[in-house]
């Protein structure tokens, strides 16, 4: 049985920092894409960030880049995204995905964590 648990969410003040994990039980991690996506009311699930098994390619979107870093630890089954310089406009419930390979939109997810709420106040 899959799960991805999700942690470190919380309400931060806007410029300040997060650091979310998510760590995974019963795949291969070491050969598991994982991604984080994000999700705001009344707004589509959307890519963040995700980091590959092959090649540890990353990938970042251009709402984030320069200001988020995801990374993955194998040894501990588990993938981080470090935020920084966060904004009122990342407030959202961030999930932590898993997938064999290729991980950008939400239907090239196998997994799903339950998700951690991130709130940014300005």
């Amino acid at each position: 049985q899959v799960q991805l648990v999700e942690s470190g969410g919380g309400l931060v003040q806007a410029g300040g920092s997060l650091r979310l994990s998510c760590v995974a039980s019963g795949v291969t991690f070491s050969r598991t894409t994982m991604g984080w996506f994000r999700q705001a009311p009344g707004k589509e699930r959307e890519i963040v960030a995700r980091a590959t098994w092959l090649g540890g390619s990353t990938y970042y979107a251009d709402s984030v880049k320069g200001r988020f870093t995801i990374s993955r630890d194998n040894a501990k089954n588990t993938v981080y995204l470090q935020m920084d310089s966060l904004k009122p406009e990342d407030t959202a419930l961030y999930y932590c995905a898993a997938a064999r390979l290729a991980l950008l939109v939400p239907a090239q997810a196998d997994y799903w964590g339950r998700g951690t709420q991130v709130t940014v106040s300005s």
